[in-house]
Order: structure tokens, then C-alpha cells, then sequence
């Protein structure tokens, strides 16, 4: 098993890697509620928008140094500020996409980058097909102009939608030209340097996750039709 990690913050407080897996989703429901109009929410009330219980909502948020209001709950603007500076988004992040084919073009089109303080801010491929197009209002470049884009952009963060087999090599060409954090959507496991983040997004594995919850929903249905079915026949000779 993977060791848990826990993130640096400020001073010398520490947030463990789970609760910083569960900060954007707490965003997400705060934002919601706020949107909604929602002044005050309390943790259960938290808990049940972000999916977990209302001790883990209150432990986690301890870690940002925010109690609550005893009777009121948590402000929701304030917590939402704590929450978007705790991950940094209180600033805007550029990124650069290597990778312009379906994923890819799906991904520099994709909204809610902007909307949580994401820019894309460079697209880049091998493909001199590509090169040179335009997509989501940006000229592709060629993989070898990567440098001078993140020196020009101030690029911290790479995203990788390419094939399988280019995979490592365009993760080491991000790595040599300064990205220290990498998003990973190839079906490929990459290895980095130490002091390089990179969280893999795989969709086929999380299709697997949820074809299993699928399944024993499926199972636990059917075990419950046939109980029945052996109740109403036990009654019927009753």
C-alpha cells in the first residue's frame, strides 16, 4: 500500500493526504450552498452534501483552523475562502495540455478549468498535423516549444492526454522543462523525480469501481426477490 503523505501548510500545521483529497469536494458542495443562498451550514449538513460523515467534516476542517460557531454552524463565504486558500486557489494556475486528440480537445474545452482558477494556457503535441491548429482558441504547438511556453506562461502544472506508449517520455520532457506537477489521464503508470506531483486520473479503473457497486447492487436485489418469493410460498402454505 501506497504511504499517506501529509501536506505541508502554513506555519507548521500539516494536513494528511486524505483530507486534502476531500477538500475539492467540499468546495464543490460549499459552493453549491452558497449559490443557493445558504449563509450558515452545519457539518451535518456538509457532510450530507459532500458524501461523508459529519466527524469527518469537522476533523478535516479543524485541520484548516476552522471550528465553527457552536449553534450556527460554519460560514459559508469565510469557509469557502479557507477552503480555495488552503489549496491554493486564490491565485490562477496556467497549465499546459500534451496530448490534442479527442481527450485532449475535450479537456482545453472544458469550462470549469476557469471556473476553479485553472488557465489553459498551452497546447501541445508530436503530431505535425496538429501542430499549428487551432483548439478552444489556441494555436497548437509542437512538444519541442515546451520550454519556452512555460517559461513565457509561467506553467506549473501539466497535463498528460496522450497515448499509452508517449506517456513517460512527454512526462520527462514536462519534468527537464520545469512542470513540477503533473495530472496524468494516459492508461499509463508514469515515474518522476522525487519533488514532481502527479495524480493519475484513470477512467477505466473508476468504471470498474462502480461496475462492481453495480453488481452488488444487482446480487443484493436478487437475494432479496428470492427471500420474498420463499416468504409468500411459506406463507401460501401456512
Amino acid at each position: 500500500m501506497r504511504p499517506r503523505r501529509s501536506h505541508s501548510s502554513r506555519g507548521d500545521r500539516s494536513i494528511p493526504e486524505a483530507t486534502v483529497d476531500r477538500l475539492p469536494v467540499y468546495l464543490r458542495a460549499l459552493v453549491d450552498l452558497a449559490e443557493a443562498g445558504t449563509i450558515t451550514v452545519r457539518s451535518e449538513g456538509l457532510a450530507e452534501a459532500a458524501g461523508v460523515n459529519s466527524a469527518k467534516v469537522r476533523k478535516d476542517l479543524s485541520h484548516l483552523g476552522s471550528y465553527g460557531t457552536r449553534g450556527k454552524g460554519y460560514d459559508v463565504a469565510y469557509l469557502i475562502h479557507q477552503v480555495r486558500r488552503e489549496l491554493g486557489l486564490t491565485q490562477h494556475w496556467s497549465i499546459a495540455i500534451a496530448g490534442v486528440g479527442n481527450l485532449g480537445q475535450a479537456l482545453s474545452n472544458y469550462q470549469g478549468f476557469a471556473e476553479r482558477g485553472f488557465r489553459v494556457a498551452a497546447l501541445v503535441d508530436v503530431d505535425d498535423a496538429k501542430v499549428g491548429e487551432r483548439v478552444a482558441g489556441m494555436v497548437v504547438h509542437h512538444l519541442d516549444d515546451l520550454p519556452e511556453l512555460v517559461r513565457e506562461h509561467g506553467i506549473a502544472i501539466g497535463v498528460l492526454a496522450t497515448p499509452q506508449a508517449a506517456a513517460q517520455e512527454v512526462a520527462d520532457r514536462m519534468v527537464r522543462a520545469g512542470i513540477r506537477s503533473i495530472l496524468n489521464f494516459a492508461s499509463a503508470v508514469i515515474s518522476v523525480p522525487p519533488g514532481v506531483s502527479v495524480r493519475k486520473v484513470d477512467l477505466a479503473t473508476e468504471l470498474q469501481i462502480l461496475a462492481f457497486y453495480e453488481q452488488r447492487k444487482a446480487t443484493l436485489a436478487e437475494l432479496k426477490r428470492r427471500g420474498s418469493a420463499v416468504a409468500d410460498v411459506a406463507t401460501s402454505r401456512s
